[in-house]
């Protein structure tokens, strides 16, 4: 299989790396980026054909785009939920109202989304949604009261897609509905913060107190069908972009070992090699799904993959620096509690990489039921 990139592939990454170099500047708010982004038209790449999108991109230019997004160093993307998950869904679910209500403000950098689906108890089982919405007289309002958790970017996004039970007493993946909620209701919607392991506080609790709503994506009671199509959308070019900054934070942790005498560990080096082996590995493996393999549990062997690979990274940065790993690059303070070098950040993030977006052993559970035909994993009393 020729894994090549053609002339004009060629010349659309010399464009954007061009654009990036120029545009990419020192500390940038995220909202006013994702509006520069869209005013040159980098946001909704491929979307030409729908009526919606911004520039037209063939699937190989879109990988080179988020190759060289990543090679760039640009600013961390608040818009990717909207653009990479929610559009598609609506592209496949979406009435041409909601298409066009929706798509233009994502494509523009204007409006931010987030993901209303994980809940508090539920761990990684989806279906166990308890969050309610009702519909109103009006027949076509829902009210929503509920709690999600671990809600990435609810506290810049101006809409979140919520995953609902409309029909009351239905239990599981049945009776869910696709709603659109607009955030900003006051009284109505709240969102707390959740601090992280590494300071930061992408994370945050969403409680909705009789929110409004109005938009069903897909129709009442087929959120379940939705939800799942949303989740193929994770994968393939985002994957790609990933394994570029993977690149990037390996080629740090040999300098680490380097400076460090490290090297000299024939155990390091051996795992170092082997570091770079299995990315090599993934980004052939991805390249080769990328336009769809029709194969159930290729999302869930890419997920266990990269997600254990990232761990053992940030494992490795800590290791080959030694006792020096232990010790911030800055002194203590109340404001700032502590300070973490680029090697303490990925030790610390990376272990959450095999929880978020579906745990390892619900991957692996999706693989033994879907692809290998094993019986269903028994399920406790709810």
């Amino acid at each position: 299989m020729d894994f090549g990139f053609t002339p004009e592939d060629d010349a659309f990454r010399s464009e954007a790396r061009d654009w990036l170099a120029a545009h990419v500047k020192g500390k940038t708010d995220r909202r006013t980026w994702e509006r520069t982004l869209g005013a040159a038209g980098w946001i909704g790449l491929g979307w030409a054909a729908s009526g919606y999108g911004n520039r037209r991109a063939t699937l190989t230019q879109q990988v080179v785009w988020a190759e060289e997004y990543a090679r760039s160093a640009a600013p961390p993307r608040s818009g990717h939920i909207g653009e990479n998950l929610l559009a598609p869904t609506l592209l496949a679910h979406g009435s041409d109202e909601q298409r066009s209500r929706f798509l233009p403000p994502i494509a523009a950098g204007e409006e931010l989304w987030c993901q209303g689906y994980s809940e508090p108890g539920a761990g990684s089982d989806l279906a166990g949604i308890r969050t309610a919405a009702v519909r109103e007289p009006d027949g076509r309002t829902y009210r929503v009261t509920g709690q999600k958790i671990w809600t990435s970017l609810a506290h810049e996004a101006d809409w979140c897609f919520v995953l609902a039970r409309t029909e009351p007493g239905s239990v599981r993946h049945h009776g869910l509905t696709f709603l659109l909620v607009p955030m900003d209701q006051p009284g109505r919607i709240e969102v707390r913060p959740i601090r992280q392991l590494t300071g930061t506080s992408d994370f945050n609790e969403v409680f909705l107190d009789g929110a409004h709503a109005e938009h069903v994506v897909g129709g009442e009671g087929d959120g379940w069908r939705v939800a799942m199509s949303l989740l193929g959308f994770e994968r393939g070019v985002s994957t790609l972009a990933q394994q570029i900054g993977f690149a990037g934070e390996l080629a740090g942790v040999v300098r680490a070992a380097v400076a460090s005498g490290a090297v000299r560990d024939p155990v390091v080096r051996e795992r170092l090699v082997r570091q770079w082996a299995e990315l090599r590995t993934m980004r052939w493996n991805a390249l080769r799904t990328l336009g769809g393999s029709g194969d159930a549990g290729a999302p869930s062997v890419a997920k266990l993959l990269w997600a254990g690979w990232h761990q053992r990274l940030g494992e490795l940065a800590v290791l080959v620096r030694g006792a020096a790993a232990a010790v911030g690059p800055g002194d203590w303070s109340a404001s700032e509690p502590y300070e973490l070098d680029a090697s303490q950040h990925l030790f610390l993030f990376s272990r959450a990489d095999t929880i978020y977006g579906g745990s390892d052993q619900i991957q692996r559970t999706i693989i033994a039921e879907r692809v290998l035909g094993l019986p269903r994993e028994p399920k406790g009393a709810v």
